[in-house]
């Protein structure tokens, strides 16, 4: 009989003993050319079966007549003996590895074969790695649902991880108590070491209260079974209430607008959110939302309805609130009377200011006239800056025939004709209502004031002049010494009073004291 061989192929392995083929079946871990089976990571307390498949390769029939195996937690599946293999024919035998405790073990198999000349025994290395158990840890350890409505669903995730390092087989998950339920879990599940399933908790509440459940999960982790914790609070639907119910806008001139104040609450024990809120018939509108607005329980919004009519009339409409309340359909009702706009006058309808002087200034006063209905003045300008309004503080409302006074005040700038028009913005038929105004800027006349004093009965050379803003000074000189009696002083100013002294000067330059003083007023301008 031929010498026993080794022979390997990539891609499979096999050992051929004595005519034997030996090669994997169904392995996690194979046989390699070194005759070898590797059971890879085991749990402590689980096991791993590898199938291996004997074949006898060689041309005369072999007899195995024994077969023994060694090594901590290594065993195989015992068949008949002796086993008696015809050329090309198979059997399979099953080894099994559950690891006592953690750590690296090794072992073998060994076949022994009856020949003529005797036994052959050969062997297959085992080797295996024993793993401790794997734990399962929940993320989060526990689950609030916090103020869910009635008749509504929360749902939210919950992660399982197995922290240890050997697989974990899952072999159920069940919810407990009240409205709670799971989903996104299939069982059987097995997870890896270090590998994670993330799933869905749901919360869906029939009636308020407190409620409390769990969600089991039996598997072979060491902390089987895993119970996360369920809690959740269990509201009434919110519910939206108007204050004031209804609005009554009363009497509104068209071409105006009035708002009013609206405010919605929630009564209800859960949050409500307003999706939805228009405002329906003539000239009703709303505004200061923004949506989507959610209101927590026993908390208010307040926002503005405005009526602004465009024709005469009674008027009605409503405010429509669409919401996740159980009035999810809220209506406000709207009223208001549309009256017709009056009309103002303003007289005279034309100022003229005739002539005025430069730097001066005229006023004259006109009035302003509501006819029809009340008008509310909102505004007033003037078209040219010389022309100026005052008496009218604004906003103003003249009722129907009232009346109201005001002042146009003109300061030329410059000479030469003026012109602009005074007008007044109010929620009237003809606003804008107009006065024309006009006038003319004339150049000031040029004032001098005539000084004159008797002679000296000292013998002088001339005479100087001082002026000075203040009675009994200071001065100053405003002449050049004059031998004559007379000075005309040009250089005034409109509006100024001016207080004048002479002296008396002899040959030998020494001045006379100050004569006495005289005052004279420049008229304006």
């Amino acid at each position: 009989m031929k010498r026993p061989y080794l022979l390997w192929r990539t891609g499979w392995t096999c050992l051929t003993l004595l005519g034997i083929l030996i090669s994997p079946l169904l392995l996690s871990a194979g046989i390699n050319p070194n005759r070898s089976v590797n059971f890879g990571n085991v749990a402590v307390g689980g096991s791993s079966t590898l199938a291996i498949a004997l074949t006898n390769k060689g041309k005369a029939t072999l007899t195995i007549s024994q077969i023994t195996v060694s090594g901590p937690g290594f065993s195989f599946t015992p068949i008949a003996l002796p086993l008696t293999l015809d050329p090309g024919q198979s059997t399979n035998l099953s080894s099994t590895f559950a690891p006592l405790n953690t750590g690296y073990v090794v072992g073998s198999i060994v076949l022994t074969n009856s020949m003529s000349h005797g036994n052959q025994s050969n062997s297959i290395s085992l080797y295996g790695t024993g793993t401790s158990a794997g734990t399962l840890v929940a993320n989060p350890s526990s689950l609030t649902f916090s103020n869910v409505t009635v008749g509504t669903t929360q749902s939210l995730t919950e992660t399982i991880t197995n922290s240890g390092s050997s697989s974990i087989s899952i072999s159920s998950a069940a919810p407990s108590g009240s409205g709670f339920s799971i989903s996104g879990l299939n069982v059987p599940l097995t997870l890896a070491a270090g590998q994670s399933q993330s799933f869905t908790v749901s919360f869906s509440p029939q009636w308020t209260g407190n409620f409390t459940g769990t969600v089991a999960i039996t598997s072979t982790a060491v902390n089987s079974p895993l119970n996360i914790l369920l809690s959740g609070t269990a509201v009434a639907a919110g519910t939206l209430v108007a204050n004031p119910a209804s609005l009554n806008f009363g009497s509104v001139q068209v071409g105006s607008s009035l708002s009013l104040s609206e405010t919605l609450t929630n009564t209800g024990g859960s949050s409500v959110t307003v999706s939805q809120v228009s405002a329906t018939g003539p000239g009703f509108s709303v505004s200061g939302l923004t949506l989507p607005m959610t209101l927590a329980a026993g908390k208010s919004f307040t926002f503005n309805a405005t009526f602004a009519p465009t024709a005469a009339g009674n008027d009605s409409g409503s405010i429509s609130v669409t919401s996740t309340a159980s009035n999810p359909n809220l209506s406000i009702s709207l009223s208001g009377t549309a009256t017709s706009p009056g009309q103002l006058t303003v007289s005279p309808a034309s100022m003229n200011f005739g002539n005025v002087v430069v730097g001066g200034s005229q006023t004259q006063t006109g009035t302003i006239t509501a006819s029809g209905a009340s008008v509310t003045l909102t505004s007033d300008s003037s078209s040219n800056s010389v022309f100026t309004l005052s008496g009218i503080s604004l906003p103003l409302t003249l009722g129907i025939g009232q009346s109201a006074s005001f002042s146009v005040t003109f300061t030329p700038q410059t000479a030469g004709a003026a012109s602009g028009t005074i007008s007044f913005v109010s929620n009237a038929t003809n606003s804008p209502a107009n006065e024309s105004v006009s006038g003319t800027g004339t150049t000031p006349p040029q004032h001098s004031v005539a000084l004159s004093w008797k002679a000296s009965t000292s013998v002088v050379i001339g005479y100087n002049v001082y002026r000075g803003l203040t009675s009994g000074g200071p001065y100053t000189m405003i002449n050049s010494l004059d031998p004559t009696t007379a000075y005309t002083d040009s250089g005034v100013q409109a509006g100024q009073t001016y207080y004048y002294v002479t002296t008396a000067v002899d040959s030998g330059g020494n001045e006379s004291t100050y004569s006495n003083q005289v005052s004279a007023a420049i008229p304006t301008p």
